[in-house]
């Protein structure tokens, strides 16, 4: 669960006072849904609200939910029960589900909780000023759950963040929406429609404009992100081409993505990656299943052997590349020798690091209305499994990096130990080291002294 907090320190003398009132976001999900709660910020704040820290101060409440799995609609749902007092006791308050759930589930957040003021969709996030303008002025309930039907719709006024925001050391930039790949376990495409590129003027203007103001890094937002630039109104371009592009911005000084699918990972890309400079040298590659039989039954168009074969050629053309996946055990009809495939091949594949989940059936989609699910006690065996094989094989890769010296982007000074400082190397290793907090924002050379299954601990190089 992530936080939309205020906009801190800098600027904040020379905010104006709040004229209408105050907001608070509470978010649950991945990056583009914390991107898409940015926007609603810009959005509210161009109204004249002003955010808060908690959610007992804010006149406009909004809850940016995730269906990706059940768990995080559970806790959606356990809030707006927790928010029917406050509510009760100030009827003014204005209260909004949106994202993801509010997409897929509508018409039973209104059943549910008919204290809620509006519902508004991944496809309609244009709309939320007036639809606080309507409920503000009129108390009926609002429904938007719009989404294009075609490929290549995309939503262009969409408020930028170098606008009216205090720029951030590391930001996400959405280059893409939606999904057409409708894999059978997932709702993407049901809750954030059909594939869309953004025009690729529009990114390069928007991360030029947040490098000036300070940005060094950026990570680009897609579902399936090396798929850029396949439909663009204006002309085909590609991933690897935008890539390039980002990179002759002066102030800018790294590039991340996530999440490619690798079916669409081209040999442009892996010599983009390998070419040039600002790109850093990790790849998040989601793999699923270690069984191509699971994979066929997920509608995952590749096997494990082009998996294989990417991962591979990664490995070759970008030396010292660490590579990480998204794994699921328990997929419907998922047997003890597929799972042990999955096995065998994360310990073939030795990703640096793994998002690993147990099946979770979202209604709508083709494996959820399957009646060979596996049982919940099953999923979590063979999760825990799964869980320790991925530990033991994270903590070997980074006790490789012991005595050897890594570049670090400094981010400030650790939460749990403030004489420490954090920040990420180029292939995504949390690395911590004694150092004046003045450092923040620059690059570091650090030596690599110790290392544990959440990232590296070192000291300042010599050179640094």
């Amino acid at each position: 669960m992530a936080l939309v907090q205020p906009a801190a320190s800098l600027l904040t003398q020379t905010r104006p006072k709040p004229r209408r009132g105050t907001y608070f976001i509470q978010t649950w999900g991945c990056q583009m849904n914390e991107e898409d709660s940015e926007q609603m910020s810009l959005y509210l704040e161009g109204l004249g609200f002003e955010p808060v820290d908690s959610i007992f101060e804010a006149s406009v409440i909004l809850l940016n939910t995730c269906s990706v799995r059940k768990k995080p609609e559970d806790k959606a749902f356990s809030v707006l029960g927790e928010l029917v007092p406050l509510k009760k006791r100030d009827p003014k308050i204005i209260l909004g589900v949106c994202g993801c759930m509010a997409q897929a589930r509508a018409d039973e957040i209104k059943r549910r909780a008919p204290h809620v003021d509006f519902v508004l969709g991944t496809g309609d996030l244009g709309e939320l000023p007036n639809l606080v303008e309507q409920a503000i002025h009129e108390r009926r309930f609002q429904k938007l759950v719009n989404l294009p039907d075609r490929k290549g719709t995309v939503v262009e006024d969409i408020p930028q963040r170098h606008l009216g925001r205090i720029p951030k050391l590391k930001a996400f930039v959405p280059i893409q929406y939606g999904c057409d790949k409708f894999c059978t376990f997932c709702i993407v495409p049901t809750t954030r429609g059909r594939e869309r590129s953004r025009p690729i003027s529009h990114v390069i203007e928007e991360v030029a404009r947040m490098a000036e103001g300070g940005t060094k890094e950026v990570t680009l937002l897609g579902q399936t992100v090396n798929s850029y630039g396949k439909n663009l109104a204006d002309g085909r371009s590609s991933f690897a081409e935008l890539l390039w592009k980002l990179a002759e911005i002066p102030d800018l000084q790294r590039i991340r993505y996530t999440s490619p699918y690798p079916r669409d990972f081209t040999d442009e890309l892996i010599e983009t990656i390998r070419d040039c400079p600002k790109v850093m040298e990790h790849c998040h590659l989601p793999l699923q299943s270690g069984d191509d039989e699971v994979l066929g039954e997920m509608h995952r168009v590749y096997s494990i052997e082009s998996f294989r074969g990417i991962v591979g050629k990664l490995r070759e053309r970008v030396p010292g590349i660490a590579i990480t996946t998204d794994i699921i055990v328990g997929f419907p009809g998922e047997n003890d020798e597929q799972f042990e495939n999955t096995m065998k091949v994360m310990e073939e594949m030795r990703f640096d690091g793994a998002f690993m989940f147990a099946y979770s059936i979202r209604p709508g989609t083709k494996a959820g209305d399957r009646t060979d699910q596996v049982h919940e006690q099953i999923k979590k065996e063979r999760l825990h499994q799964l869980i320790a094989l991925q530990n033991r094989i994270t903590c070997e890769m980074h006790a490789g990096y012991i005595g050897k010296t890594v570049e670090v982007l400094v981010e400030g000074p650790s939460h749990k130990n403030p004489e420490m400082l954090k920040g990420y190397s180029r292939d995504f290793k949390m690395v911590h080291f004694p150092g004046n907090s003045a450092r923040a924002g620059r690059v570091a050379a650090v030596d690599v002294i110790g290392s544990h299954l959440w990232g590296l601990s070192g000291s300042l190089s010599p050179s640094a």
